[in-house]
């Protein structure tokens, strides 16, 4: 992340020379910024630290397996009877966790982008409680897609004044090591702690998952990579070429993971295989103590990239895009399938607990428009599109199989729950957002989890309260007030009709709002999402947009 942030500062005067056009500018970005990576190695054998020869005696705590997709929409499974493509791709791997366990019906991200919302879990915080309000994002990168003018009505902005108050310093775009993560509350238990994929929260030392509570990591840093190099004869590609940042993430994005920090490698297969297949691997070496593994796959992030052979399999699709997007989720599914296997053939099936779900909504960028159905709106909004996702729980023998519950969770839950299942004390010294689930299932808990829950990107903020959704926005001057027990997916804006419950819910977002801290470091970025449409599709005046700040 130093690297490229470094090296996008140095080619930002480059981008805004007169009279160069905004592709070209983009290209020249790009061709610097692929010259510029670190060495990438051959790909090297990853050996996990190996545990005790022979189980202990007597009862363990309980493994933890989380497994977090990307971008993964809440119609992309089939588990209630929808996904993708009119249901042509099958995710019986992650359905069985919730026949085997509990769906959350009203599951909610940390927030409607990557990076926010894992730290949103990583902590069991409200990432506004500690600054990490935007998504980490170069001055120079900002620049060239802020002055993409893209959507002629609602153009997106560069905010050149707050460049002044961009940290010089990368490593204080992170979570602080001030913060507790769900692995330093388990290695309190014992527990041995590993990182597979995707991280986000901080790329040099001190924010890095080795120095974040993590034993073992191995992955990559930043928001994104490629699953395959580009032109891979066995794997299908989609571009989506409307989109500048999909432009620069073919054009920039490295093949590479590192472990435990050391230099970067090339993986040896389709990295969703490959970090599964290293997944078994630290699962068998672990197999004799309780461990926690976070496994973060960027499927089904862009770039589009799936595996020939999934891709071979659906032929029944036509559209290209939908076909490779499809192919994705096949292989993401085969593959958790894998991880639930793994467990099962180890003899841990009944003594772990797994958590599946994914880091927010469905991208529109994508150009694919019923990924998130039946919800309105996408990634980077807080339209239910954007923020309720799937989210799942198993630990057999400890929770109801097929068991369904309602009340609005969130990812906040994520580290109580996870600590409440190996015994562990969450921080008293800081206020914790998240509690845990598992007596709220289990009907030892009344009344709901949570009186309220919170959601805040800049000029965007957004309460959710006694079945109640109140979103506000600067860009436009725009309130929307939604029941959602009678009307869960927002068609009906009730802030006219509702003026009592208007007053209500603002009085409680303000209340939670003044329990936040300013953002660590300034949105560069802000552009418009139409809330009823994807990209690639020509805006028409009169469609119902945000501007997300970034």
């Amino acid at each position: 992340m130093k690297a490229w942030k470094g090296l996008l500062a140095a080619v930002g005067t480059l981008a805004v020379v007169g009279g160069l056009a905004w592709w070209f500018r983009f290209d020249l970005i790009i061709l610097i910024a692929k010259s510029r990576q670190p060495k990438i190695e051959a790909n090297q054998p990853v050996t996990w630290v190996q545990g005790p020869a022979a189980p202990p005696e007597g009862q363990r705590p309980p493994n933890v397996v989380f497994i977090l997709a990307d971008d993964l929409g809440y119609n992309d499974i089939t588990l209630n009877g929808g996904g993708v493509a009119g249901g042509a791709v099958p995710t019986p791997a992650i359905d069985s966790i919730a026949h085997q366990g509990v769906t959350f019906a009203n599951g909610y991200s940390g927030n409607a982008t990557c990076a926010p919302s894992r730290a949103a879990i990583m902590t069991g915080r409200y990432a506004t409680r500690f600054g990490f309000e935007f998504t980490p994002t170069p001055v120079a990168f900002s620049r060239v897609v802020g002055g993409h003018a893209g959507d002629p009505l609602h153009p997106s902005h560069f905010n050149k004044d707050e460049v002044k108050n961009t940290p010089k310093d990368d490593s204080t775009e992170a979570v602080p090591s001030t913060e507790i993560t769900i692995a330093e509350a388990l290695k309190t238990r014992g527990y041995h702690t590993i990182h597979l994929g995707k991280w986000h929260l901080g790329g040099v030392k001190g924010s890095r998952p080795e120095d974040q509570g993590f034993d073992e990591s191995l992955g990559f840093m930043a928001g994104a990579s490629l699953f395959a190099p580009v032109g891979d004869k066995s794997v299908e590609e989609s571009r989506q070429d409307w989109d500048p940042i999909d432009k620069f993430l073919w054009g920039a994005l490295p093949f590479a993971v590192q472990y435990n920090g050391g230099k970067m490698f090339h993986p040896s297969t389709y990295m969703t295989d490959y970090l599964t297949d290293e997944a078994v691997k630290a699962i068998d070496a672990n197999r004799n103590r309780p461990f926690f593994l976070y496994l973060a796959y960027n499927a089904v992030h862009t770039p589009l990239q799936a595996p020939k052979a999934d891709y071979d399999a659906l032929s029944r699709i036509k559209d290209h895009r939908m076909r490779v997007y499809a192919a994705m989720v096949r292989n993401l599914d085969r593959n958790i399938g894998r991880v639930l296997q793994a467990l099962k053939d180890k003899g841990l099936d009944d003594n772990t607990l797994v958590i599946f779900t994914s880091d927010n909504g469905g991208a529109n960028y994508i150009g694919l428009p019923d990924i998130n159905r039946p919800y309105r709106g996408w990634k980077a909004t807080f339209f239910e599109g954007g923020i309720h996702v799937p989210f799942l729980l198993r630990w057999p023998g400890q929770l109801p199989a097929g068991a369904v519950y309602r009340s609005p969770v969130g990812h906040v839950d994520i580290f109580a729950t996870a600590a409440g299942a190996a015994g562990a004390t969450p921080p008293k010294d800081r206020v914790m957002d998240g509690v845990d689930l598992v007596p709220f299932v289990k009907g030892q808990a009344g009344g709901d989890p949570h009186k309220a829950m919170y959601w805040r990107s800049g000029r965007y903020k957004t309460v959710l309260a006694g079945g109640w959704k109140l979103q506000v926005a600067q860009e436009p001057n725009r309130t929307w007030l939604f029941d959602l027990s009678t009307d869960p997916t927002e068609r009906q804006d009730l802030s006219k009709a509702r003026p009592d419950k208007l007053r209500e819910l603002q009085a409680t977002l303000a209340q939670l709002d003044g329990q936040m801290v300013k953002p660590a470091w300034p949105s560069l970025i802000s552009g418009a999402f139409y809330i009823d449409h994807p990209g690639g599709q020509k805006p028409k005046p009169g469609d119902e947009y945000v501007y997300w700040d970034n």
